[in-house]
């Protein structure tokens, strides 16, 4: 039986390239040899799409750059999506199914997923819309209210009101202090701030505006900060919940990254009545968002209320050393290896449906 030919995609322009370099590692030694070939494929920061034409396993360390193909994906169906260029022509290289291993903008916000849609490349993860909507935060807690699952409260403010700071600091008001600043649509808690009082909430702002051109100003909660993965098409699971305790203030990048007293508890010391509740609504904001394949969704334990509150989704958790969206199904008994096999067969059956 000849094999599945995957095309991992990995690095890109966003903020997050060598997050993604780094979970891009992972997911290509699981894919499983026997029943996959592996073409990856790495985006460089300035936008260019390199095809690796060796040996999958020898990817780690290489230098892409330097012996990388170009390649392009096309929308033109006769072109057969996914196309080589060598000395100005352009051949078929035949990707049967695209796994996207991009975090950030230009790749987990729908773009590269409306790309594949429209070359008639099967996608590993949410779709276009599913995946724009769980990326803008903002959008996300729309959808949250609308579906009664209960969120963090916030506001949101864009970058053409800065000449106004006095009417977000009015709109802000209810938050209270301290508060947390994002830009709406960024991953890995880039540009993410903590803010003591209005001068911080203004500077706060101004970085997150570095990274988008909209934010989320949200009401800090006390509680304890939770996960959850979840897996499928139709009828997704929800795995184990866990636990993250950061090392610094907050979860920022470098707690995630660079800080090794960072770490995550698999499974949660929480009681099950509250793990059953998490994942329920795991399974709810996964639905909301018309979520497939997999996300992994965040919440707080509001201390004293014991409420269970949603933060947020990503439609393309890490795959890293650190990642919790491998570490919690491998609580359930999935390998890294069954879950990348698992994720390449419910996009292609998507595609052979849709």
């Amino acid at each position: 039986m000849s094999k599945t030919t995957v095309a991992v995609l990995f690095g890109g322009r966003s903020t997050e390239h060598e997050v993604s370099i780094m979970s891009a590692m992972n997911v290509i030694s699981s894919i499983p040899p026997e029943k996959y070939y592996v073409l990856p494929i790495y985006i460089t920061r300035d936008g260019r799409w390199l095809l690796y034409e060796g040996a999958a396993e020898n990817i780690r360390g290489a230098s892409l750059e330097k012996i990388g193909v170009n390649c392009i994906v096309s929308p033109d169906l006769s072109h057969g999506g996914l196309l080589r260029i060598v000395g100005g022509k352009a051949r078929p290289v035949g990707a049967d199914v695209v796994f996207p291993v991009l975090h950030g903008k230009n790749g987990e916000d729908g773009t590269v997923q409306g790309l594949c849609e429209l070359a008639g490349i099967p996608v590993v993860g949410c779709g276009a819309l599913s995946s724009a909507v769980s990326m803008d935060k903002a959008f996300t807690n729309l959808i949250a209210k609308a579906s009664g699952i209960a969120h963090t409260p916030y506001v949101v403010a864009h970058r053409n009101e800065m000449g106004d700071t006095a009417g977000i600091l009015r709109r802000t008001r209810k938050l209270g202090y301290p508060c947390f600043v994002k830009p709406a649509n960024a991953g890995s808690s880039v540009g993410v701030s903590k803010a003591g009082g209005k001068r911080e909430l203004i500077a706060a702002l101004e970085k997150a505006f570095e990274h988008d051109r909209k934010a989320i100003i949200e009401k800090a909660v006390a509680g304890r900060e939770l996960e959850c993965a979840v897996l499928g098409g139709d009828e997704p699971s929800a795995s184990p919940v866990g636990e993250v305790i950061s090392a610094a203030e907050f979860y920022d990048y470098d707690a995630k990254y660079h800080n090794d007293e960072s770490r995550a508890i698999v499974p949660a010391d929480i009681p099950e009545d509250k793990a059953e509740e998490i994942r329920a609504a795991a399974l709810a904001v996964f639905a909301a968002v018309d979520g497939s394949g997999m996300a992994r969704a965040d919440f707080f334990l509001e201390e004293g209320t014991g409420r269970v509150l949603f933060n947020e989704i990503n439609t393309i958790p890490g795959f890293t050393a650190v990642s919790l969206y491998p570490a919690l199904w491998r609580e359930a008994g999935i390998t890294r290896e069954e879950l990348c096999d698992r994720l390449i067969g419910i996009a292609l059956e998507r595609g052979r449906r849709d």
